[in-house]
């Protein structure tokens, strides 16, 4: 280890250092303060005399929210952990802080690798910092991920004990209110919600009200199906068992699927996204190791084409890793928790001079392009508006344009700073120089930088050249032969530098990659849309587990089913919501509406038995088939989320080991024999001239 990496090593760990007896000395100063006054008031009476780490995360929270740059991640954990946790805004703080200290204790260290790795390479240091900033996202979308699926493993103990509790009270909400009060449980509060909904005075009105604030579509299934039960009564079916506990059982197997379906993703894309970003991280030491060990290597990785290699390796990393990242949340629950008037694109779009620009770029509306943009922001579950999507298309094709131009610009310099610092000395193509060779080259090189300093600019011939090398002080004794060979070295090197500049074509390019930068966005939500076309079979038959907790309750009708539907629907919510508005117009006619815009044939037969109940038969006889068949059914479902589970992690690994390839391929292997067999050549000319 060199004495400069044990220096910027020192100094990371003295700032380190002084940054924690400040951050020590702050949160001194701030328990004075009356936010913790309140806490400590709280802590009153209790038991509780120590300082435990409870009261610890409070205190962090307090801290977090006041920081400029976290406070954002602060205010987006809330707003996905507010759902989870109901209103509890002492378990809300705690979980919010225990997350983010784990993100900042797993940053904090990356980050101070990464300067020691690339403190040389200042452009690949700025990409990678640049690119925690989505890394952070990440780990704290996972975590929250995590929170989710701990919920969801509750809800199966907590189903498990309402059947109990049902048997003895024979009352929903007191078979609900039973269980809710036995622990802590993040689930009890989601039950305590669901009580105080059953109990309100507008049980219905306050029903709508959670279904948008649920956590996951299985709790609405459950209140559901509870408020039809309160409001119409129990029924039993024709082997004398319950309804209202079969449809518990339905909920509980949809559950378990679920959480078998999340946890093997989860253990095939627990790397993927780890894989997708060590090739970044291991560019620099592969760099210095290929240069030790074969000093020939230094002109390309050192050189322009070098840092082109290089910087494509970091954009395909960013692209593998953002679909990784798109692969991987496709099959959470979906839930969008920002606001989209309140996000930074809607923010700009109310600036008047930005508006007009953006609204020149927006199809008009009812226009066929409108229509297909609509769509696609549909299908694809996007929540963001037309606005804010043009908005990120301008933006990303401007930030292209730019990063294009300032990277062409980039390549330049590199190229001209090899020429002014690269030792200027013939070597073999094994090795490394002594360091009394490489002390002459280096001299050789500032010798050569005096006359490129001086010339640079001008078009000059080789003789020329010759007469200015002749009459310096550096050749006044050299012979002729000497002073061809230099004027040869100085022309050629003058010749690169002077042709490193911005050229027609590198402009055009760039318009090329903004125009590419344009699309992007839309490219991203097409990608979305694939993948959500692999979940069509298993919305589908969650549409059947609905249908058949829903079609022996009594008073239920074709149009309830229709909005059940419509309420956990994703994929088929369009043409769904369509056929809801036109119900009332004509049932028939827009179920058959319906049946049209779709072309799944199960969900045809779904919307045909729909059709049969509205004039011809019963719904339980539209649907008999569901309750005879299943068992059948759900073997299916297991087959149907087997087969996805395999076919997205074929997808994510070809995704995800795209970079690894990339790096050992076309970054160390290809160089390496591309130009040791060029080396060799030139070695073999050289030795038969001479021979």
């Amino acid at each position: 280890m060199s004495n400069q990496t044990l220096f910027y090593i020192m100094g990371i760990s003295g700032g380190l250092f002084v940054f924690v007896i400040i951050a020590y000395f702050i949160m001194q100063k701030m328990l004075n303060k009356s936010e913790f006054k309140r806490i400590r008031q709280l802590r009153e009476g209790t038991k509780e005399k120590k300082f435990t780490s409870d009261i610890l995360y409070q205190k962090v929270y307090i801290y977090l929210i006041r920081i400029p740059f976290l406070k954002r991640y602060v205010a987006k954990l809330r707003r996905k952990l507010e759902i989870i946790n109901v209103d509890d805004e002492y378990l809300t703080r705690r979980q919010t802080s225990k997350i983010m200290i784990n993100a900042i204790l797993i940053i904090v260290p990356l980050t101070i690798f990464i300067i020691v790795l690339t403190h040389r390479d200042t452009l690949l240091l700025s990409i990678l910092l640049l690119f925690e900033v989505f890394l952070i996202e990440t780990i704290m979308a996972g975590m929250v991920d995590k929170l989710d699926t701990k919920l969801l493993k509750q809800q199966v103990g907590f189903f498990a004990e309402i059947r109990h509790a049902y048997h003895e009270f024979n009352m929903v909400e007191e078979a609900i209110y039973e269980v809710s009060q036995k622990d802590q449980l993040e689930i009890s509060r989601q039950g305590e919600k669901i009580y105080e909904i059953l109990t309100s005075d507008d049980p219905e009105t306050e029903l709508e009200k959670y279904y948008d604030i649920a956590p996951n579509s299985y709790l609405k299934e459950f209140a559901g199906v509870s408020f039809l039960t309160r409001e119409f009564g129990d029924r039993t079916d024709s082997n004398g068992a319950s309804l209202y506990l079969k449809n518990l059982n339905n909920i509980t197997e949809e559950m378990q699927l679920e959480i078998l379906k999340r946890e093997k993703l989860d253990y095939v894309f627990q790397s993927l996204s780890v894989i997708a970003l060590v090739p970044v991280l291991c560019m620099e030491p592969l760099k210095n190791w290929a240069v030790n060990n074969f000093s020939f290597t230094s002109s390309f990785y050192n050189g322009k084409l070098g840092f082109l290699i290089q910087l494509l390796l970091v954009i395909v990393t960013f692209i593998c890793y953002l679909l990784t990242r798109k692969l991987k949340d496709n099959t959470s629950r979906g839930n969008d928790y920002r606001d989209p008037n309140n996000c930074w694109q809607m923010k700009i779009y109310k600036n008047a001079i930005v508006k007009k620009i953006v609204d020149l770029f927006i199809p008009k509306k009812r226009t066929k392009e409108y229509k297909k943009d609509v769509n696609l922001l549909k299908d694809a579950a996007s929540k963001q508006k037309m606005e804010a999507f043009y908005v990120n298309r301008i933006v990303t094709c401007i930030s292209v344009f730019v990063a294009s131009l300032f990277i062409f610009t980039q390549m330049h310099n590199v190229a001209s700073d090899f020429i002014y610092e690269n030792p200027t000395s013939e070597y073999n193509i094994l090795g490394t120089m002594t360091e009394r060779e490489e002390k002459n080259a280096i001299a050789l090189t500032e010798q050569d930088n005096y006359f490129l300093d001086r010339l640079k600019g001008q078009k000059l011939t080789l003789d020329q050249v010759k007469v200015e090398v002749k009459f310096s002080e550096y050749y006044k004794d050299a012979t002729d032969k000497e002073i061809e060979v230099a004027a040869k070295r100085i022309d050629g090197k003058l010749k690169v530098v002077n042709k490193e500049y911005l050229k027609w074509f590198e402009w055009l390019l760039a318009c090329v990659f903004a125009l590419a930068g344009y699309f992007a966005p839309k490219w991203i939500l097409m990608f979305q849309k694939v993948m959500r076309k692999l979940e069509i079979e298993n919305e589908v038959m969650q549409f059947q587990t609905i249908i058949l907790m829903l079609m022996k309750i009594e008073r239920v009708n074709v149009e309830m089913i229709l909005e059940w539907l419509e309420r956990y629907s994703n994929i088929f919510r369009e043409p769904i919501t369509k056929c809801v508005n036109n119900y009332e117009a004509g049932a028939w006619e827009a179920l058959e509406e319906l049946k049209n815009e779709i072309n799944f044939e199960q969900m045809i037969r779904i919307v045909e038995g729909l059709q049969s109940a509205v004039e011809k038969i019963p719904i339980n006889e539209a649907f008999d088939e569901l309750d005879n068949e299943r068992e059948y059914y759900q073997e299916k479902r297991k087959e149907s989320n087997e087969r996805l589970i395999k076919r997205k992690g074929m997808i994510g690994k070809a995704i995800g080991f795209t970079p690894m390839i990339g790096l050992f391929v076309g970054y160390l292997i290809v160089p390496l024999v591309v130009i040791g067999l060029l080396s060799m050549t030139n070695a073999f000319g050289t030795m038969s001239t001479m021979m």
